[in-house]
């Protein structure tokens, strides 16, 4: 990843070595979200298909960047990062949605936040499984 000097908000995309289990990937990936002596995690959600997943992470500083970049739950995994444009904060990723629905879908991000919509099938098996379900 390109060292970034002012604090922003950075995508990680992980796919799973083919070796480890949906389940197991699905551990690792939850336990490199949760690690507190990383920085502060904002999004995350795991894979249809190839066991992995993505992750948005709050980078404050060179310092949350190397730690980010060194941790060794995901080591043989293979990981890119890119650090985002227009979220420079938490608070600005969530207007970066806002924004984006707003503008490109003529939707509003309060009001899908309301919404009630149904959930088909077991998204905890999806993860542990990495297979959709009915």
């Amino acid at each position: 990843m390109k060292r970034i000097t002012k604090p922003r908000c950075v995508l990680v995309y992980a796919l799973a070595p083919d070796t480890l289990t949906a389940a197991e990937a699905n551990r690792q990936f939850n336990a490199f979200v949760a690690d507190t002596n990383l920085p502060l995690a904002l999004f995350h959600d795991h894979f249809i298909g190839q066991p992995g997943g993505v992750a948005i992470f709050f980078l404050e500083n060179t310092t949350d960047q190397d730690r980010l970049l060194a941790h060794p739950e995901l080591a043989n995994w293979h990981v890119e990062t890119r650090p985002l444009i227009f979220s420079r904060s938490p608070a600005a990723f969530d207007e970066q949605i806002d924004f984006t629905l707003r503008t490109y879908r003529n939707s509003d991000w309060e009001a899908l936040q309301r919404e009630q919509r149904p959930v088909y099938g077991d998204p905890r098996h999806e993860a542990e499984t990495a297979q959709e379900e009915g």
